[in-house]
């Protein structure tokens, strides 16, 4: 319902949320990435596999999930393990996308660093070139991820910051609880 209605309201960016990953040493770290689908699975995000994320959730697939919609006073809270999706789910988003994204995608050594702006053009023309002969396949190093929740927390904003929280655990049983938080 709730994202429903953020997307009826026309918010730029509605899929815009926050992925917050932790390394093999502890270290947590956090960047925008934008959810493309879920389903009573899970949220799905795509991104290089040999980037810094893709590095942590390698090494722990323990990840945070967050969605504010700053107009309409909420946030979604997700909580979860994250692993990837299948390689044909990727390949069909993929495919999907426009062509300039899809070189993209080939082009850039996300996380990596570069000598400069001028590496990153003249892989985007050495790519263009490649392809401009033959179909652009996924690159194996880029697909999909999906976050398989075991807690949410629904935060609406109020008056005199009595704000409504209501967090669902996932039990051992399966089963989901609902807990009011004080704001």
């Amino acid at each position: 319902k709730w994202w429903q209605q953020a997307v009826d309201s026309k918010i730029e960016e509605v899929n815009a949320m926050t992925l917050a990953t932790v390394n093999a040493e502890g270290r947590p770290s956090a960047r925008i990435v934008l959810l493309k689908g879920y389903d009573n699975e899970g949220f799905v995000f795509f991104t290089n596999y040999l980037s810094h994320k893709a590095a942590d959730i390698e090494s722990n697939h323990h990840v945070a999930l967050v969605i504010f919609w700053k107009e309409l006073e909420r946030q979604i809270r997700i909580e979860g393990l994250v692993e990837k999706i299948s390689t044909k789910e990727s390949d069909s988003y993929f495919l999907s996308r426009p062509k300039e994204s899809q070189i993209g995608a080939w082009a850039s050594p996300q996380s990596s660093v570069i000598a400069s702006r001028d590496f990153l053009e003249n892989k985007v023309t050495e790519y263009n070139k490649k392809f401009s002969k033959e179909e652009i396949t996924r690159p194996p190093h880029w697909g999909g991820y999906i976050v398989r929740p075991n807690s949410f927390e629904f935060w609406q904003g109020r008056e005199s910051r009595l704000h409504d929280r209501l967090e669902y655990k996932l039990q051992v049983n399966g089963e989901w609880i609902m807990l009011r938080l004080a704001p």
